[in-house]
């Protein structure tokens, strides 16, 4: 197998290549050394062709005999998606989500670190969380442009929100996460992914129903 130089990749490849490296580090810690693209397919709901596809935007080609060799497929995705360095991260809102962001995030990602926490509740001001000192809402410019964070996680309330995310990108962030169940009227140039807990699992309640309501009429 050999590499390419990268071009640019959509975004849906990006989120592809994300799961596929997933899959791959699980399959790693059973030992596997190689992997084909149908099963990697069947494991993603991607196609084979998909899957190759995928991997050819990266510069990236497997063997038809031996398949995709494990720890160069996720090196090879590595080398593409993440920073040479440490990427650092802020987390705005420490209460319940925040707090379960934190933990869940610790060790998971070794290019990404959550290096600043903020929250406006004098309480959590000045502790030290999983490692990460906890600053007064007040500090974000400060604290954020000192540190060189581009990547922000939002988990304050609604009425919060769009206050907490023109700080964050008055002080250099072009990237957020925004749990807050609200739009967030920034720059078309900022990456901003929603997550709003409550529509997923009343969208999946919905198709829920649907389905009890077709085996009880079956």
């Amino acid at each position: 197998m050999k590499r390419k130089n990268s071009k640019t990749v959509p975004e849906k490849n990006i989120e592809r290549l994300l799961l596929y490296r997933r899959l791959l580090s699980n399959l790693r810690l059973e030992s596997k050394k190689n992997v084909f693209s149908h099963q990697l397919a069947q494991m993603s709901g991607a196609s084979p062709v998909q899957v190759r596809r995928d991997f050819m935007l990266i510069g990236y080609f497997g063997s038809p005999i031996h398949g995709y060799d494990i720890d160069q497929l996720i090196q090879s995705i590595s080398e593409y998606i993440d920073a040479m360095d440490i990427q650092k991260v802020a987390l705005v809102g420490v209460g319940n989500l925040g707090r379960a962001i934190l933990d869940y995030f610790q060790g998971r990602a070794d290019k990404l670190a959550i290096t600043a926490i903020f929250d406006r509740n004098p309480e959590k001001v000045g502790r030290v969380l999983h490692g990460v000192h906890c600053y007064p809402t007040e500090k974000i410019q400060e604290i954020v442009k000192a540190e060189g964070i581009n990547v922000a996680i939002i988990t304050v309330p609604k009425s919060d929100a769009q206050d907490v995310a023109d700080r964050l990108v008055q002080a250099g962030v072009c990237g957020i996460v925004n749990y807050a169940p609200i739009k967030l009227n920034l720059f078309p140039e900022i990456y901003v992914v929603n997550r709003d807990m409550l529509l997923t699992v009343e969208k999946v309640a919905f198709f829920a129903r649907r389905h009890i309501r077709k085996e009880s009429l079956s």
